[in-house]
């Protein structure tokens, strides 16, 4: 095919796929999704720093921010969404900002990432500084558009990472903090990047942030703690981590949640250091948001 990133190479294990009935594609997509997760465990160390960044960027009252053009820019949007309704944490702590804009969520704008400048636009639009980190994502290695936002960014004094399944060149590997780089090989369908590469993109992000969130103490062993009781399923799962965590019956983890302004950690804190809600929240923010600061015992083993 004549193009050295790996993204854009034939896979030779699937060259006869589109003679294979429904149960031969099925095993061919399946063994080479089953390398993913191995192959993204190779960027274990680039991973973990890319969650202390983010941490740090959190605490420094700053953000993450994603960059991507297509599936790339789709999944760190979709990462982001995730994360107010999973830990409770402001909609503007984690962003994804996709080349095309809102329309490129939906329906393919493919010309989008070409356009250069607009990376950089887009990270003066969203004032990005000293605090925030910017991660590009591009499976590619190679897309004009996070190649931009990334040196704006750079320049705006924010860290940096990129998140490739192809080498990227070296003026992107030197304008980053860190460069996670899960190559996958060639796709089962050439070139189709929401494959291996999505799903290696995917297992990434989820670990950045989920990590971060863990670290910033939105969990208690690994209950998720810091919620809010906003709709009927978010209410029983509150009730139920404080009937566990307290031991409680229903009625009073219920009463619990109330008087925490329906706040599990704020209710945990309440309950086992007899506190009012005003001192729990003080001694919250004292601990940095982490629970085992303030209260060192386990929430109870898993029976």
């Amino acid at each position: 095919m004549l193009d050295p990133r790996e993204t854009e190479r034939r896979n030779p294990r699937t060259a006869a796929i589109d003679l294979a009935t429904p149960l031969e594609i099925v095993d061919l997509i399946n063994a080479e999704d089953r390398t993913v997760a191995e192959i993204v465990g190779t960027q274990r160390e680039a991973i973990a720093r890319a969650m202390s960044l983010a941490e740090e960027s959190f605490r420094a009252g700053g953000r993450l921010i994603y960059v991507g053009a297509g599936t790339s820019g789709r999944l760190g949007v979709l990462d982001a969404s995730e994360i107010p309704p999973t830990f409770g944490a402001p909609s503007e702590l984690v962003q994804g900002v996709i080349a095309g804009g809102l329309p490129a969520l939906t329906r393919s704008q493919e010309g989008a990432e070409d356009v250069e400048g607009d990376g950089a636009a887009a990270m003066d639009e969203r004032a990005v500084g000293r605090s925030d980190f910017v991660i590009g994502i591009a499976a590619s290695g190679t897309t004009p558009w996070v190649r931009s936002a990334l040196l704006r960014a750079r320049e705006k004094g924010a860290r940096t990472g990129i998140l490739a399944c192809s080498p990227p060149p070296d003026d992107v590997l030197q304008m980053v903090d860190v460069a996670i780089l899960p190559i996958v090989g060639p796709e089962v369908v050439t070139g189709s990047t929401r494959m291996k590469a999505g799903t290696a993109t995917k297992l990434v992000l989820n670990t950045i942030t989920t990590g971060a969130m863990i670290r910033l103490g939105k969990t208690y062993g690994n209950l998720m703690v810091d919620l809010q009781a906003t709709n009927a399923k978010l209410r029983d799962r509150s009730e139920r981590i404080l009937m566990v965590v307290c031991g409680l019956g229903r009625d009073e983890a219920r009463a619990l949640l109330e008087r925490a302004g329906k706040r599990v950690k704020t209710a945990i804190v309440m309950h086992k250091l007899d506190a009012s809600r005003e001192e729990a929240e003080r001694t919250i923010e004292k601990g940095g948001g982490v629970i085992r600061r303030v209260i060192p015992e386990p929430p109870p083993p898993v029976e």
